[in-house]
């Protein structure tokens, strides 16, 4: 059980994932998380890094898609601007979404990896789906009520999995 917790790959942040990195290994799409991976979580819109950083994928001809638990309003007034696709209150860690996101983009699993910054719904719910997880560090130190919960369920995870030996991160930044 614990395995589906355990990301394929951890970067300090979004940016440490280049377009050249994601082509090597013949990635096509990203299925990303929005709140505390992309921006912090009470940030309403982009950041100009952030907008070049999604630039160099589209230019690489690589897609993106945020799928997100959080509600329309929110994903959307961030995605919209940016011409990004999305799917709100997408209940991660259950696959739908990360189905509906696939077939948006018209790729094969072994081509998306999914990028977030919770164990419990971005690399769970990545994993149980036999997608490529990358696990990043949460942008802001503070969260929201729902991803307080889940932060003190993943140290215990995390704790559990650094005793086995399957686990070499550190969540500090």
């Amino acid at each position: 059980m614990y395995r589906y917790f355990i990301p394929r790959q951890y970067v300090k942040e979004v940016f440490d994932i280049t377009p050249e990195s994601l082509k090597e290994k013949g990635v096509l799409g990203i299925i990303t998380d929005l709140d505390n991976t992309l921006v912090e979580w009470d940030r309403p819109e982009a950041t100009p890094r952030l907008i070049e950083w999604l630039k160099s994928m589209k230019e690489a001809g690589i897609q993106v898609v945020i799928v997100s638990n959080n509600n329309e309003l929110r994903v959307k007034s961030f995605a919209d601007p940016l011409g990004i696709p999305f799917i709100h209150q997408a209940r991660k860690p259950m696959g739908k979404a990360f189905r509906k996101a696939l077939k948006i983009m018209s790729v094969k699993r072994e081509q998306v990896v999914v990028i977030g910054d919770q164990m419990l719904t971005d690399i769970f719910g990545g994993n149980r789906n036999k997608l490529h997880t990358i696990l990043v560090l949460p942008v802001a130190q503070s969260d929201g009520f729902f991803t307080r919960f889940n932060r003190m369920v993943e140290r215990r995870i995390m704790k559990r999995l650094k005793e086995k030996g399957q686990l070499m991160w550190e969540e500090e930044n």
